[in-house]
C-alpha cells in the first residue's frame, strides 16, 4: 500500500508549492533521463547485435540499414537530448542561485527544453523510420548523399539538429542575460568588470600580482569560479551551435534541390575543409565545453559538499581562461588518420596543442580533490560518491584520449572501439553523468523544497551498478578495440564474441541502474507530482522571491 501510495503521490512533494523557475529546471531534468533512457536501450542492442546472431533480440535490428541509423541518432539523443537538456536545466537555475538575480527569462527557458526535446525526437524519427544513416560524423558529402539516404529523412533529421541548436542559442542568450543584468549583487558593476571576470583574467591578474609582490588585482571577483566555468563554457557553446547549425542549413538546402529535381554538384564543397569547420565545431563539445562546464561543476559540487573555500582559486580561474585558447586550436587530433591533413596541423593542434588538455583537466581534478582531502573528515554521502566517480570516470578517459593523440599511435587506435569506448563512453558515461548526478543529488532540496527522496538504498545501488557497469562497458569494448574491432563497422558472426558479452553484461548494469534511479525519483514525486510538473507554476517568481514570468 504505501508503494502504491508512493508511486501515485510520492513522498512529500507539492508541484503547488513551486516556483516558475523550479518547474522549468525540473522539466528539462525530466526529458534528459527520458532520452537517457532511450539512447541505453539502443546502445544496448547495438551491443546485443554485435554479440553474434545468438543475441535474444528480433532479427531486424541485425540489419544494415537499421543498425546504421540507430548509430547516426545514438549520440545526438545521448548528447543533444540527454545531456545539454539537464546541463541546460541545471545553469539555468545555477546561474541565477549563484549570482543572487532572477533568470532573465523563464518562457525563454520553456522554450529550450521544449525546441530541444522536439528536435531531438524529429532526428530520432528520421532514424526510425526513414533509416537515415550517414553516421554521426555527417562528413561530407554523405549527409547530402540521396542515393543511399532518403531525402525526407535528411530533411527530417537536419530540422531536427536546427531546432536543437536554436535551443541552445535561446540557453546562451539567456544565460548570459541574467549575467550582465544589472540588478542585485551586479547593480554597480560595469560590463568590463564582469567580461575580465567572466573569463576567468582577474585570476590570472592575481597571480601576476601575487608574484611581482603587488596587491591583488580583485579581492571579491565579481562572479563566483562556478559562474565563471558556466560563462567561459558557453563561448564555446555558442560557437559550437554556430558550426552545427551552418553545416546542417548547407545540408539542408542540398537535400531541397535534391527534393525539387534540380541536384546541386556535391563536388563544389571541398570535403577536407568541410571536415576541419565541422570537427572544429565538435571538439567544442566535446573538448571545450564538457571540460569547462564538469570543471566548473567540479568546484561547485566540492565547495557545497565541504562548505571550504577552493583551493587555489585563483590558478582554477586562470586555467579557464587558458582552456579557452587550447579548446579552439585542438580539433586536428580528430583527423590525424586522415592522410590530406596537413602534417603541421597534425603536429601542432593534434598532438603538442593537445597535450595541454590533460594539464588543464589534471589540474582540475587535482584542486577538487585537495579542497575534499582538507575537508577531513567527510561523511560519504551520494553527492560526493557520485563526485568521485565522476573524477574517476575523467581520470581513465582523458589519458586514453592522450594516447590517441599521437600518430603513431592513432594509426593504431583511432578507427576502433578503443576510442570509442575506453576515451569517450567513459568520458561521457562515468565522467560527465556522474558529476551531473552529484550535482541532481545536491540540487535537489533546492529544486523540489526538501522533498524526501524515496529510497538512499536505490541510491546507493544505482551508484554502484553505473561506477561499475560504466567503467566495465567501456573497458571490455575497448579491449576489442586493441584486438582490431573497427568502430563504425558491423559484425554480425561474434567475432569479437566473448568481450562483447561482456560489455553487453556491463551495458545492462547501467541500463538497470538508469530504470532505479528513474523508479527513486518517480516514487519521491509520485506521478501527480510528476504530471505537475508540467503544468503552471502557481507561484510565478523565477527564483528566490524576485518576480518573473509565468511559467
Amino acid at each position: 500500500m504505501s508503494f502504491m501510495n508512493n508511486l501515485i503521490n510520492g513522498t512529500d512533494f507539492d508541484h503547488k508549492s513551486l516556483n516558475a523557475l523550479q518547474k522549468v529546471t525540473l522539466r528539462a531534468v525530466v526529458m534528459s533521463f527520458l532520452f537517457f533512457g532511450l539512447v541505453a536501450i539502443e546502445g544496448m542492442i547495438m551491443r546485443m547485435v554485435q554479440v553474434g546472431p545468438s543475441a535474444p533480440i528480433p532479427h531486424m535490428f541485425f540489419h544494415p540499414a537499421h543498425y546504421f541509423s540507430i548509430m547516426t541518432v545514438h549520440p545526438i539523443v545521448g548528447i543533444f537530448g540527454s545531456t545539454y537538456q539537464l546541463v541546460f536545466g541545471a545553469f539555468m537555475f545555477l546561474v541565477p542561485f549563484l549570482t543572487k538575480k532572477p533568470l532573465y527569462s523563464v518562457k525563454i527557458a520553456n522554450a529550450v527544453w521544449l525546441l530541444i526535446t522536439i528536435g531531438t525526437a524529429m532526428s530520432w524519427i528520421a532514424a526510425f523510420v526513414w533509416e537515415y544513416a550517414p553516421l554521426y560524423t555527417l562528413y561530407w558529402p554523405l549527409p547530402a548523399d540521396t542515393s543511399q539516404f532518403s531525402v525526407v529523412g535528411g530533411i527530417v533529421f537536419i530540422v531536427g539538429v536546427a531546432l536543437i541548436m536554436v535551443g541552445t542559442l535561446l540557453f546562451i542568450y539567456n544565460i548570459y542575460a541574467t549575467i550582465f543584468a544589472r540588478v542585485g549583487v551586479h547593480k554597480n558593476k560595469t560590463t568590463k568588470e564582469l567580461l575580465i571576470s567572466g573569463f576567468g583574467i582577474d585570476g590570472m591578474l592575481n597571480l601576476i600580482h601575487k608574484l611581482t609582490g603587488k596587491p591583488p588585482y580583485s579581492k571579491e571577483p565579481a562572479l563566483a569560479l562556478p559562474v565563471v566555468a558556466i560563462f567561459r563554457g558557453t563561448v564555446d557553446t555558442f560557437l559550437d551551435a554556430i558550426v552545427i547549425l551552418s553545416a546542417g542549413v548547407l545540408v539542408l538546402i542540398y537535400l531541397i534541390f535534391d527534393a525539387s529535381g534540380h541536384p546541386l554538384n556535391v563536388a563544389a564543397i571541398d570535403a577536407l575543409l568541410y571536415k576541419n569547420y565541422f570537427w572544429w565545431g565538435l571538439d567544442l563539445v566535446a573538448d571545450g565545453l564538457v571540460l569547462i562546464y564538469v570543471a566548473g561543476s567540479w568546484y561547485l559540487l566540492a565547495t557545497l559538499i565541504t562548505g571550504q573555500k577552493l583551493f587555489m582559486e585563483n590558478v582554477a580561474r586562470a586555467a579557464l581562461m587558458l582552456e579557452l585558447l587550447v579548446s579552439w586550436m585542438v580539433w586536428s587530433h580528430h583527423l590525424l588518420a586522415d592522410q590530406p591533413q596537413p602534417e603541421m596541423m597534425k603536429l601542432i593542434s593534434g598532438e603538442m596543442v593537445t597535450a595541454f588538455e590533460l594539464l588543464t583537466q589534471g589540474l582540475a581534478l587535482f584542486i577538487t580533490l585537495v579542497t575534499l582531502w582538507k575537508a577531513r573528515p567527510l561523511k560519504m554521502t551520494p553527492p560526493l560518491a557520485y563526485l568521485l566517480g565522476g573524477l574517476v570516470g575523467f581520470g581513465l578517459a582523458v589519458p586514453a584520449a592522450i594516447i590517441q593523440a599521437d600518430m603513431g599511435m592513432n594509426r593504431v587506435l583511432h578507427n576502433t572501439q578503443w576510442i570509442i569506448f575506453a576515451h569517450v563512453h567513459i568520458a561521457l558515461i562515468v565522467g560527465l553523468y556522474m558529476t551531473l548526478y552529484s550535482a541532481v543529488y545536491v540540487l535537489w532540496p533546492l529544486a523540489t523544497n526538501n522533498t524526501t527522496m524515496f529510497s538512499k538504498k536505490l541510491t546507493w545501488i544505482h551508484f554502484w551498478l553505473y561506477l561499475i557497469g560504466g567503467i566495465g562497458m567501456g573497458a571490455f569494448a575497448g579491449m576489442a578495440g586493441l584486438k582490431g574491432m573497427l568502430r563504425r563497422h558491423l559484425y554480425v558472426h561474434g567475432e569479437f564474441n566473448t568481450l562483447m558479452v561482456l560489455a553487453a553484461i556491463c551495458g545492462t548494469m547501467v541500463l538497470i541502474a538508469w530504470f532505479i534511479f528513474l523508479m527513486n525519483i518517480v516514487l519521491s514525486v509520485g506521478i501527480k507530482g510528476l504530471i505537475g510538473i508540467f503544468l503552471p507554476a502557481e507561484d510565478k517568481s523565477a527564483s528566490y522571491g524576485i518576480e518573473s514570468e509565468e511559467a
